[in-house]
């Protein structure tokens, strides 16, 4: 009985490390490769929100901007059928970016150097993503 608990524990924190970890690379991955000249799109507001995160603005302005990118982006990807957005990398930074909303969230009052930096990878998710959404079709599949 305690054998098979500690090994569904066990396994649950391996999941969680690669997971993380998986997600990390991803985002690095997607910043070495994008292209440093191509400037953010202009009707999201993930760029506002990283200068004002870097300039030390409060957080829950800048978490409902991202929220409301978010929720144009899914909106989106549900509703374009050309978008083929639908790989595992995509999903798995939809939940990172769903898991980094939680993390701000517990961390606000307690911790919120952590809350700062989970709201920096929840918007470089979703500058990932937007990216890539706006990519031309054929460029997508070498990305």
């Amino acid at each position: 009985m305690i054998a098979g608990i500690l090994i569904i524990a066990f396994s649950a924190v391996l999941f969680a490390y690669w997971l993380r970890y998986s997600c990390l690379l991803l985002l690095r991955n997607a910043t070495e490769h994008a292209n440093l000249q191509a400037a953010d799109d202009e009707r999201f507001s993930v760029g506002q929100v990283m200068e004002g995160l870097r300039s030390g603005r409060e957080l829950d302005p800048l978490e409902a901007s991202l929220q409301r990118d978010y929720c144009i982006l899914s909106y989106l990807l549900e509703h374009t059928a050309d978008l083929e957005m639908a790989s595992v990398e995509n999903r798995l930074l939809l939940i990172d970016y769903k898991l980094m909303r939680v993390w701000s969230h517990m961390t606000r009052t307690l911790a919120p150097r952590q809350s700062r930096k989970a709201l920096e990878e929840m918007a470089a998710v979703l500058r990932v993503l937007i990216r890539a959404m706006s990519q031309p079709p054929g460029m997508r599949a070498e990305a």
